[in-house]
């Protein structure tokens, strides 16, 4: 991997770690409940935008370099499974333990029925 591969990966991984914090705050800034939707939100679009990125790189040649900096770099920064694991424990130990399994559970299934469809559309377009 060459030194300018790098950087980009650590600046946009960076960029997507602070576009997911200032997306996630102004979330819950908005609507105030117990659910975590901002991760979950986070998780889905970051999915489906992925997958998107996967289908068009698979099939229409997009360059390695910017798969690697948006795929691996921005949207692995935007994206958070360990704070979506945290969070449904954090759900789990204040007494919601059906939310709980809704942000486990449902979060996972949408995620991949999102990355799946992201794939699907950047192969036919």
């Amino acid at each position: 991997m060459s030194v300018l591969i790098f950087a980009l990966l650590a600046g946009s991984g960076g960029v997507g770690a602070a576009t997911r914090f200032a997306f996630d705050g102004y979330l819950r800034s908005r609507i105030p409940i117990v659910y975590p939707l901002g991760t979950t939100v986070i998780n889905v679009s970051g999915s489906l935008f992925l997958g998107l990125l996967t289908g068009l790189a698979m099939n229409h040649g997009v360059p390695r370099e910017i798969e690697l900096a948006l795929g691996g770099g921005f949207l692995g920064g935007y994206t958070t499974f360990s704070t979506a694991s945290m969070e449904t424990v954090r759900l789990l130990q204040q007494g919601h333990p059906v939310l709980a399994l809704i942000n486990g559970v449902g979060m996972l299934i949408l995620s991949v029925a999102a990355a799946a469809l992201g794939v699907w559309v950047g192969s036919v377009f």
